[in-house]
């Protein structure tokens, strides 16, 4: 198995898991299973999913019953995500009793009673994937998880589309919407300053020259999804909400909450209107609420469900 002290990027998705778990809209996820629901046994659909980090999607949707019958590819660009996705998708079918094959190249099959998965796993940049595949169209359903937000919208959102099969559905969820909140407060102008820049680091990032990613991507897809053709059947609030319970943190949320801690610090530092002094107490203090199990962080995003028009 991957060594996850070896990595802290893929800890901390292994640690998000729950926090995202929680998030997501329920009606959202119901409206999309009653959608496949009467496709299920007329022959396997086929999913694309971009950005599938660790391969969490693919439990979900398992355990929702929606991929029994189903040919599921899961791109990511980073070579280790890929790697983890492939062991922990292969543990995480053994412990529910299927059995798993590998099929070549990074290929898995499971079968089970009612059972009939195939899950290709493809190292890829998302623009690069979809340059390749243009004019097929061939996916029945195409879903983006935490992931929209980080990419140019405008540029990634007609490419996603141009992969899905008219009458095909999308589902697109966490897409963060412009709020980060940490309370307590500790001085609310300075956590305004520092919610602020952090937005506008999001919203001037660029990624191999490209822009990558906006602050405010779930209200935009508003706009955008009926532009490319998309007509939306459901949508619905998926905020993180991670505070201590009576036990503390559950799970390694504590660990989550220190990398977003060093996310926001990392993306405002040296930034116009912070100094370095008040960032550093920011921090330090941030982290020691973390350490005492007082930190409450919750970040707005929205979760979307729909189907591509004729």
């Amino acid at each position: 198995m991957t060594d996850l002290s070896a990595s802290p990027y893929i800890r901390y998705l292994v640690a998000k898991k729950s926090v995202d778990d929680r998030a997501l809209n329920r009606g959202v996820f119901e409206a999309l299973a009653q959608a496949l629901g009467p496709r299920r046994d007329a022959g396997p659909l086929s999913f694309l999913e971009m950005g599938c980090g660790l391969g969490a999607m693919v439990g979900r949707l398992w355990d929702g019953g929606l991929i029994a019958n189903a040919d599921y590819t899961a791109v990511d660009q980073a070579p280790e995500h890929i790697a983890a996705a492939r062991e922990r998708l292969m543990a995480f079918a053994r412990h529910r009793g299927a059995a798993v094959s590998e099929t070549g190249g990074n290929s898995l099959s499971f079968a089970g009673p009612g059972l009939a998965l195939r899950v290709t796993l493809k190292t890829a940049d998302m623009f690069d994937f979809a340059a390749r595949e243009q004019g097929r169209a061939a996916w029945d359903v195409v879903l983006a998880h935490a992931f929209l937000d980080l990419v140019d919208l405008k540029t990634a959102l007609p490419r996603l589309f141009g992969l899905l099969k008219a009458g095909g559905w999308f589902y697109f969820t966490l897409n963060f919407d412009g709020a980060s909140i940490f309370l307590p407060s500790l001085e609310p102008t300075l956590d305004a300053r520092i919610e602020s820049l952090y937005h506008a680091a999001m919203d001037s990032r660029r990624v191999n020259g490209r822009p990558s990613g906006s602050s405010r991507t779930g209200r935009l897809l508003f706009d955008l999804l009926p532009r490319c053709g998309g007509r939306l059947l459901a949508a619905g609030s998926s905020d993180w909400v991670v505070f201590p319970g009576p036990q503390g943190y559950p799970g390694d949320e504590a660990y989550f909450l220190r990398h977003i801690i060093d996310t926001v610090e990392a993306a405002v530092r040296g930034r116009a209107g912070l100094g370095e002094e008040e960032l550093q107490n920011w921090t330090r203090t941030r982290g020691h609420q973390i350490d005492r199990g007082e930190l409450v962080y919750i970040a707005h995003q929205l979760d979307f469900f729909g189907i591509k028009e004729g």
